[in-house]
């Protein structure tokens, strides 16, 4: 079946509405590279992708917003910013394929969102096609502007099962003057948390505090419980994190290009992982702070956690051994989704064994927005 791109926002609106309206399945997506994530998306009738609604519709750098088509690769996006030295944070993984509609359909965020937060802190408008033919436009491009952005936040996360997202508005982050990256070994868990505590309580303000198990710090060379912080600001700033971190554990220090290249390497451990594992899995896991230490140390193979948001990611070589995890992990009372893992298995693995209590309300959203169910079924873990 031949995948429909429509060049602009009319044509999108005609190509959704004519299966619609005949209650023609349709699989929706951007340039896919997220296909192994959530749920698969049920045999459809009509394929349409939002790739061709590609560039930047209006950029205003002294503002700090912009708004861009939902179609534009998200690296190319990410560079036309830093041309100005200004960003939007979010680090997603599969950043060299993905989309900018892809991102936020997906909700993906990466090591920043422990001082940045995650999309529903930088969206400030939308606009989105429903299947009656009609396109939507929530907020504005103006930072303080607050109406209707209830109804682009729906959008955010939704895996394209409730509309299709044209545009997306952005506020802009100004990159930092300077940034540094440390990377402190510990022998364990618990000492790793202890010296996140202490990250946490004292003045500073790390852009990202992730943090790595043994198997995970072996891809960087050091078979150690490893926190990276990555700091930004003045020099001055700078000199305080290399000072007050050097009480904590010896951190090895990555400047420049090395400080570069270490951030892509944790933002792609997913996608590195599965090119190598393709019969792999990852279980996304969120908890408290408090909890995060026994979460970690339940994983035997490579794992990662946002150590100061509480969500954690294990690497499993076999979707077997994944679903064995999640099974103890729901009887341990653990918020836990496989978050990736080949189409096959996904069919009919339970993806999310322990949906939260909002699971109804979804389904009544999906239900306001795409009443038949025709519009990506399934992709939402299966449960929707």
């Amino acid at each position: 079946m031949s995948v429909v791109s429509p060049p602009n926002s009319e044509e999108l609106l005609e190509v959704l509405r004519r299966p619609a309206l005949h209650l023609r399945t349709i699989a929706l997506s951007g340039n896919s590279s997220k296909r192994l994530m959530a749920g698969p998306i049920a045999a459809a009738d009509e394929q349409i992708s939002t790739a061709a609604l590609n560039g930047i519709l209006a950029y205003e750098p002294h503002d700090l917003t912009v708004s861009v088509q939902a179609g534009t690769p998200w690296r190319e996006f990410a560079c036309a910013l830093a041309a100005n030295r200004q960003m939007v944070p979010l680090d997603p993984p599969f950043a060299d394929e993905a989309t900018v509609g892809g991102v936020i359909a997906a909700n993906s965020s990466g090591p920043r969102r422990r001082l940045y937060g995650t999309a529903r802190d930088m969206v400030i408008g939308m606009h989105f096609a429903t299947l009656e033919g009609k396109l939507v436009q929530s907020g504005g491009m103006v930072v303080k502007n607050v109406a209707g952005l209830d109804m682009a936040k729906l959008m955010i996360g939704s895996f394209g099962t409730l509309a299709v997202v044209t545009v997306v508005n952005f506020k802009l982050v100004p990159m930092p003057e300077t940034e540094r990256s440390f990377l402190l070994p510990f022998d364990s868990a618990a000492a790793a948390a202890a010296a996140r505590d202490r990250i946490l309580k004292s003045a500073l303000l790390p852009a990202a505090l992730d943090l790595l198990n043994p198997a995970a710090g072996d891809t960087l060379g050091t078979r150690a419980w490893l926190l990276a912080v990555r700091a930004g600001g003045n020099p001055a700033v700078i000199e305080r994190y290399q000072r007050e971190l050097a009480e904590l554990a010896p951190a090895q220090i990555y400047e420049d290009t090395r400080h570069e290249s270490l951030w892509r390497h944790v933002e792609n451990f997913t996608p590195n992982f599965l090119r190598r594992n393709p019969d792999g899995a990852v279980v996304r896991v969120s908890c408290t702070l408090k909890g995060l230490e026994a979460v970690m140390a339940a994983f035997e193979g490579p794992a990662v956690a946002r150590a100061a948001t509480g969500v954690c990611y294990g690497y499993f070589e076999r979707c077997a051994a994944a679903a064995a995890w999640m099974a103890g992990a729901k009887e341990r009372g653990w918020k836990a989704v496989v978050e990736f893992a080949p189409q096959a298995w996904r069919e009919t693995a339970d993806l999310w064994p322990a949906p939260s209590g909002d699971l109804e309300l979804m389904r009544k959203v999906k239900k306001l927005f795409d009443p038949e169910s025709v519009l990506n079924r399934g992709r939402m873990f299966s449960r929707i």
